[in-house]
């Protein structure tokens, strides 16, 4: 599985690199900027997308909206990465169509699993 993290913190990038290529065994490539993301996905072609959602610029709604504007990244699954964790927030989000929403900070052990379960997972389980 291939992975595009878009996170403008470089330790965020990181981590989630570490994650999932040596727990997950997945392939991780990264953006810095939600502009390069789609970029990055467009060339990339990734089966996954992790956004952040707070970013100068182009935060992840812009960025989402950007990708779903694409033929190549149009049904890409996208996951949300986001400090914001009240309830209200999280279905926001979600409503948005994406396969699902993790809430920093993450626990780097299991995010391969948390990544796997939601790209498999029925659209709108509950």
């Amino acid at each position: 599985m291939k992975v595009l993290i878009i996170d403008d913190d470089a330790d965020i990038r990181s981590i989630v690199r570490l994650s999932l290529s040596r727990l997950g065994g997945m392939e991780v490539v990264e953006a810095a900027s939600g502009a390069e993301g789609v970029r990055t996905a467009q060339d990339e072609k990734p089966d996954v997308i992790l956004l952040d959602m707070m970013m100068p610029a182009m935060d992840g709604s812009a960025t989402l909206a950007a990708l779903r504007s694409q033929p190549a990244t149009a049904t890409t699954p996208v996951i949300f990465l986001t400090a914001k964790v009240m309830r209200a927030e999280i279905e926001r989000l979600r409503s948005l169509g994406v396969a699902g929403v993790l809430t920093k900070p993450f626990d780097p052990r299991t995010l391969p699993a948390d990544v796997r379960a939601l790209v498999e997972a029925p659209l709108n389980p509950s």
